[in-house]
């Protein structure tokens, strides 16, 4: 055998075994608790009730929501929402008049920044509010956006 065959195999050799290693070990997967049910509901209260378990929801300054006064097209009304509270746990976007009012979720890990961007759908005129759920308690901001062009199914 010369040195140039025992090298090719060699390396053929190692770069079997090194693919079989990677594809036996799984990386651990974490999910957080997502209520996904509470997307399929219709009522504006029902669904905060299953998402956080309550409906008590404190209005705060501590809370920033950035919305448009008007949306010239309801299939994408950008929002900003920030928060200067400690140890959020997440963000979730209602809006009142939709079909389906939670629009979207966001679950915050310890070190993340509490500031979340988003585009979101909204069939008509509507109050937008952004809950924010920070040491077992939850602060929200609304505000009142006017749609011009329907953006869910109208």
């Amino acid at each position: 055998m010369n040195r140039r065959n025992f090298l090719k195999n060699s390396l053929m050799t190692i770069g079997t075994i090194t693919t079989f290693a990677g594809l036996m070990i799984k990386p651990k997967r974490l999910y957080a608790a997502w209520p996904k049910a509470s997307f399929d509901i219709t009522g504006l209260s029902d669904s905060i009730n299953s998402v956080y378990g309550h409906n008590n929801l404190n209005e705060s300054s501590e809370v920033m929501l950035k919305a448009p006064d008007i949306a010239e097209n309801g299939a994408i009304v950008p929002l900003n929402v920030k928060t200067k509270l400690k140890n959020v746990e997440s963000i979730m976007i209602f809006v009142e008049n939709n079909p389906q009012p939670l629009s979207s979720g966001y679950n915050l890990s310890s070190k993340s920044v509490p500031i979340v961007g988003t585009r979101i759908k909204m069939g008509n005129t509507s109050k937008v509010i952004a809950a924010v759920k920070s040491n077992g308690k939850i602060y929200t901001a609304s505000k009142e956006v006017k749609v011009t062009i329907g953006g869910c199914g109208g």
